[in-house]
This record gives structure tokens, C-alpha cells and sequence, in this order.
């Protein structure tokens, strides 16, 4: 009984009570704004595989989504977290930030399902080589976000 009574709050499938898979999204590019190159790529793949392992909609590649999500990049940053015991100028942990405004919009009513910034982070340690560093982790902030956009989407937080 008290096994049970401990999965009440439980919910199987998607959280916004559509079925699973009855609509589909279809992602166009991100512009990207920012200085870094290819953020938009790493973005998009990120968002495919975030809805994917979510699983509330099918994900359609061939221009025929009920929803379709794209967006523009805006803010790409990286700021100081902490430096080396023993030096005040050397870095040693940066946090990478990354700022896109997502928008979701019916296909059939050009309805807009929700247009908001959504902001993905992750750390990194600068170590001896800072550029393979930051492109080691910018999947983990674009991962990040993406998560934040599917919860947006899924959930029906809008």
C-alpha cells in the first residue's frame, strides 16, 4: 500500500494531455547574431534530440511539422568564475552563456505559440587550451537550452 501510495503524483506519457506523438515539430534554423561561428548547428541538433527523447511530439524534417520552431541567437558570452589560488589574473573556470529567442508557431493558423528568450550555461575549466575547452562545452549549453525549449514546448508552459 505504501509502495503505491508513493507513485500517486506519477504520470505516464506527456505532461500537457496530448498523446504521445500526435503532433509534430518541425525546427528551422536559428539565425545566429553572434560572433561565434556555428552555433546555430550545434543548436539544432541539440533541439532534435531533446524532442526526440522526449517523445510528446514526432519530429518532422520534411516541411510538413503542425509546429514549426525556429528561432534567432542573440547573446553569446563568457565570463569569469574563478581564477588560480595563487594568481588573481589567471582564469581558471569560466561560465559560457548563450541567449536565443525561440519561437513556436502553428503551421495551419500562423498562430504563435510562445516567442521568449531562453538562455542555456555551462561551466568550463580553461586549462591550457581555452579554445578546445569552449568547443567541448558549447554542446553542453546548447544542450541546455534545448532542454529549457522542449519544456517550454512540451509542457505548455506558454
Amino acid at each position: 500500500m505504501l509502495a503505491l501510495t508513493g507513485c500517486a503524483g506519477y504520470r505516464l506519457g506527456p505532461t500537457n494531455g496530448e498523446t504521445a506523438g500526435a503532433h509534430s515539430v518541425q525546427i528551422n534554423p536559428f539565425v545566429n547574431r553572434t560572433l561565434e561561428p556555428r552555433l546555430s548547428d550545434y543548436l539544432i541538433s541539440s533541439l532534435r534530440k531533446n524532442l526526440q527523447q522526449d517523445g510528446t511530439y514526432r519530429l518532422n524534417t520534411h516541411d510538413e511539422g503542425d509546429i514549426l520552431l525556429s528561432g534567432v541567437i542573440t547573446s553569446y558570452n563568457r565570463s569569469e568564475l574563478s581564477f588560480q589560488p595563487n594568481d588573481i589574473i589567471t582564469v581558471q573556470d569560466y561560465e559560457i552563456r548563450m541567449t536565443a529567442q525561440v519561437i513556436a508557431r502553428e503551421r495551419s493558423t500562423g498562430k504563435i505559440i510562445f516567442d521568449r528568450p531562453v538562455t542555456g550555461r555551462t561551466t568550463l575549466r580553461a586549462g591550457n587550451d581555452l579554445t578546445s575547452a569552449e568547443r567541448q562545452a558549447i554542446p553542453l549549453m546548447t544542450d541546455d537550452l534545448a532542454k529549457k525549449a522542449t519544456a517550454l514546448l512540451a509542457d505548455g508552459t506558454w
